[in-house]
């Protein structure tokens, strides 16, 4: 079993480290950073340029030729070191994508 720690609210988070692409809804800027600390519910992006606390995002995390695809919303903010975010009504089938990643403990 990985290494887990207790995400504050709902879920486990696990140390994953996944190719993360985000779109900020509004202004359409596309990013990119490193998706780290992933529960069911959220991850930590690392970036140089992270987003305003409330910001939307389309937000892709990609694997092994997979892609785990949501819209989420900016949580919290270290500025210049990343963000934490939370999914957004994530469908079904991407759920199924995100559960079986954790599930497996992937580490890219």
């Amino acid at each position: 079993m990985p290494n887990v720690t207790k995400e504050r609210r709902r879920a486990q988070r696990y140390p994953l480290v996944l190719t993360a692409e985000f779109i900020v809804l509004g202004t359409r800027t596309k990013l990119n950073g490193r998706a780290s600390d992933i529960g069911r519910f959220g991850c930590y992006i690392d970036t140089l340029n992270p987003s305003l606390a409330g910001t939307r995002l389309e937000l892709r995390l990609s694997h092994g030729g997979e892609a785990f695809q949501t819209n989420a919303r900016v949580v919290f903010v270290s500025p210049g070191l990343g963000m934490g975010v939370a999914f957004l009504d994530t469908p079904a089938n991407q759920q199924e994508l995100l559960d079986r990643w954790l599930a497996a403990g992937v580490v890219s």
